[in-house]
């Protein structure tokens, strides 16, 4: 009995392997549109792809960016300049795009774009500070994916939308938690309506990776300018001892993050080139074993294992 049940899942295990190691045919024929790519994740990425031999084309939001990544990369590599909080900006990118590509169509687009401050305590902030978040990771996102949608489905192609952990818990406050949570929705109802067209969407839900908008020194830097910036009632509310005791908890930012990028670049490759791509990529063993699993308990324990993992107010004394 055991060893039928044994030779069973070894089956399995291997028809999966086999699965996901399958990948589409003619990728140097294929056009990939990446927003973001002045550095990180979209950066790395556009690289990757660009030495896969896939046709790139790498959004970026200044000039220098663009010259920068066009200088470790190969001719095949286009760039052109994007910002995803404007519409005009967008609709330009989008015939530019068009103009490229032809009757080809995009295969993939790679929602990457986004920032992560300004964030702290939401009572600290006001709608604007939001606002400034929500407006690239979110709204850009979805301005982007609907004005090349009919590029993508022309072809039956893929949709990329980078996430985070923190679109499945709320580790803080501000409008970062929030827009990965609204990713997390859209993708989830785009890949509904999609996939009647043979459209498949990925998100990819990394966890906490080392690079420019995640050093601690950025971090804490945005948070004491939001705090001189609060009312004399916020500052009699929360104290100097509270601010140090947040402040603490993120010092050791860098060392939680993990520097091994190639990690998310992995998942969005596969996401992008295999003939069976999952529908969510959890990057890092923290990912999958911890945040993932946290994700899933009830509200009032995460809470608990959260406040127990942070410091107290009353440690800064």
């Amino acid at each position: 009995m055991w060893l039928y049940l044994v030779a069973l899942v070894g089956l399995w295990m291997l028809l999966r392997l086999f699965r996901e190691r399958q990948v589409v045919s003619h990728l140097h024929d294929k056009y990939v549109f990446i927003t973001g790519c002045d550095s990180g994740f979209g950066n790395l990425l556009a690289r990757q792809l660009d030495r896969r031999g896939m046709k790139v084309l790498a959004a970026c939001l200044t000039e220098e960016g663009a010259k920068q990544l066009k200088s470790k990369t190969s001719e095949r590599l286009e760039t052109v300049i994007l910002d995803v909080t404007k519409t005009e900006s967008i609709v330009a990118a989008t015939q530019w795009v068009k103009e490229h590509v032809g009757n080809r169509g995009l295969w993939g687009l790679v929602n990457n774009a986004g920032i992560s401050i300004p964030s702290s305590p939401n009572e600290w902030m006001n709608k604007q500070n939001f606002a400034s978040i929500l407006d690239v990771n979110l709204l850009g996102m979805i301005e982007v994916t609907l004005s090349m949608l009919p590029l993508v489905r022309k072809v039956r192609g893929r949709v990329v939308n980078v996430s985070s952990v923190l679109g499945r818990l709320s580790f803080g406050g501000g409008g970062y938690c929030i827009s990965k949570y609204g990713i997390e929705a859209f993708s989830d109802s785009l890949r509904r309506e999609l996939s009647y067209f043979g459209v498949k969407v990925a998100i990819i839900e990394p966890a906490f990776f080392l690079t420019d908008v995640t050093s601690s020194a950025r971090v804490i830097s945005n948070i004491q300018m939001l705090w001189k910036k609060t009312s004399s009632e916020i500052w009699e509310t929360y104290g100097e001892k509270y601010l140090a005791s947040y402040l603490k908890d993120l010092n050791g930012l860098d060392q939680m993050c993990n520097k091994d990028l190639s990690l998310v670049m992995d998942c969005m490759e596969h996401a992008l080139t295999a003939c069976h791509p999952h529908t969510r990529y959890s990057a890092g063993w923290d990912a999958k074993l911890f945040y993932l699993p946290l994700s899933y308990l009830p509200t009032s324990l995460v809470g608990a294992l959260l406040t127990l993992i942070s410091s107290k107010p009353e440690e800064a004394l």
